[in-house]
Formats: structure tokens, C-alpha cells, sequence
């Protein structure tokens, strides 16, 4: 479930780039291979950040993040705009769903057929070793 969620609130910038990355951001981190216990520890220090961290890339207007938030497994358009508490459907299809669907953070179940009765909105579940 959270791995649902990660890939789009965490910007992936591809496959080994982590640990460079978490050293030129974090330079006292330790980084501990503990080959007989079969397990790789990362520890940080705490620290205290004044600016808040968005959920959401910067690129996702609020709009969608909202959406985001309220989504969970597949969900019909109805539910998700009643989750989010707004009435007008063109509202929502074009300024919460369609730039959802135009950004590639979510996907129709039945993209073949928009307005199919069975249709549903699921997150996009990005490969990492595509």
C-alpha cells in the first residue's frame, strides 16, 4: 500500500542514483552493510527543518493533490468527487481528474471506453527497473 502511494509523492530519478544522492544530502549519514546479519542500515541524525517538505512534486497543482489523497485502490469518478466534497462534475473532470490523467499519476481502468458504466481511476503504478 505505501509503495502505491511513494511512487508519487517521491521523485524517482532512476535506478542507483539513491545513495549518491543521500550523501550529497546528507553528509554525516551512515551507511552500514551488515553482511552476517543480512541487512543494510541506514542512520541519520535528527535534524530540524524549517521549511516544510511538499507531499507532492511541485509540478501537481493542489487540485491534484488533492485527489491523491483521497484515492485509494480503484475508484469510480463519482466516488473520488464525493470524496473531495465537490458537486460539479465539469469542475472536477478539468481541474482535478483530466490533469491527473494528462500528468500520468493516474490511469482509467477502461481506457478504451471513457465513459464506460464499470470505469474506474487507479493510481499508476511505475515500474523502477522499466
Amino acid at each position: 500500500m505505501l509503495t502505491e502511494h511513494a511512487v508519487h509523492m517521491l521523485p524517482y530519478r532512476g535506478l542507483g542514483t539513491g545513495i549518491p544522492r543521500a550523501l550529497q544530502d546528507w553528509p554525516s549519514i551512515d551507511l552500514i552493510d551488515d553482511v552476517e546479519a543480512n541487512q543494510f542500515v541506514v542512520r541519520t541524525g535528527r535534524q530540524f527543518v524549517e521549511e516544510a517538505t511538499p507531499q507532492f512534486p511541485p509540478q501537481v497543482t493542489p487540485e491534484v493533490s488533492r485527489l491523491l489523497e483521497v484515492m485509494h485502490g480503484e475508484m469510480k469518478r463519482t466516488d473520488i468527487q464525493s470524496a473531495l466534497g465537490l458537486k460539479d462534475h465539469k469542475h472536477f473532470r478539468s481541474n482535478y481528474l483530466q490533469p491527473a490523467l494528462d500528468g500520468g499519476l493516474i490511469e482509467m481502468t477502461v481506457p478504451d471506453k471513457p465513459q464506460s458504466r464499470p470505469q474506474r481511476y487507479r493510481f499508476i503504478l511505475h515500474d523502477p527497473f522499466a
